[in-house]
């Protein structure tokens, strides 16, 4: 399906990290985990890139997306939109998705890669679903958590949610993790991964890092779904 949308309001995350939220039309049906384009006149030319959709399939009234702003040329742009702009939008596209197939999933997300993780989470949550997570959420500092406070809020509706986050450049008051995912992170936050089918998203060499992991823990290749985000 491919629209124009008009540009409801902006959502800060983090410092650099900002929420984009357009009205969903009739017929845009998506799978959590999901993108779309989205198309901006640059000057003279039009531009689009891809993001994932970080709003749940049960919101009927609007569609989110979720951007780290890097200061590049499209980055500006976008952060450049007032509520009432248009941009266009085209999608659904993407296979890592999930809709109640497994009982137990594991997300592991990189920064900004937990676009589809938050997705997917909003979405089990919403529908009260018995799926088992957990997700491990990887970042450098404290500050660059986004949507802590609503997983918070997310673990207290959904006892089947569990979410740990670890800190690569943490501060001396961190109380949380302190590594990059390994196995050792995976043995001790999800022992029973032999169960779970995984989801991982973010920075090319995170994602291709637990993938290894992950293949030399034994878990079978077709339990491992993943997404590569780069910055533009």
């Amino acid at each position: 399906m491919q629209f124009d949308a008009t540009l409801l309001k902006t959502i800060p995350r983090t410092e650099d990290v900002v929420s984009f939220l357009f009205p969903r039309p009739d017929g845009f049906d998506y799978l959590a985990g999901q993108y779309i384009f989205v198309e901006l006149e640059i000057g003279e030319k039009k531009v689009r890139k891809p993001f994932t959709i970080s709003s749940s399939p049960t919101n009927k009234d609007i569609i989110e997306f979720t951007k780290k702003l890097t200061g590049h040329e499209f980055s500006d742009a976008l952060l450049s939109l007032q509520a009432g702009d248009t941009a266009g939008i085209e999608g659904p596209f993407g296979k890592m998705t999930y809709s109640g197939e497994y009982d137990k999933i594991a997300l592991i997300s990189g920064g900004i890669g937990i676009t589809p993780m938050i997705s997917i989470s909003r979405y089990c949550t919403d529908k009260g679903m018995d799926t088992n997570i957990v997700m491990i959420s990887s970042n450098k500092t404290e500050q660059d958590i986004a949507f802590r406070d609503e997983l918070d809020t997310m673990q207290k509706r959904n006892p089947n949610l569990k979410v740990v986050h670890t800190l690569t450049r943490a501060s001396e008051e961190w109380e949380g993790c302190r590594e990059r995912v390994c196995e050792s992170m995976i043995l001790r936050e999800i022992p029973d991964y032999r169960e779970r089918t995984f989801y991982i998203c973010g920075p090319p060499p995170m994602v291709e890092a637990v993938k290894e992991i992950l293949y030399q823990m034994n878990v079978d290749k077709s339990k491992v779904k993943y997404e590569l985000f780069t910055g533009y």
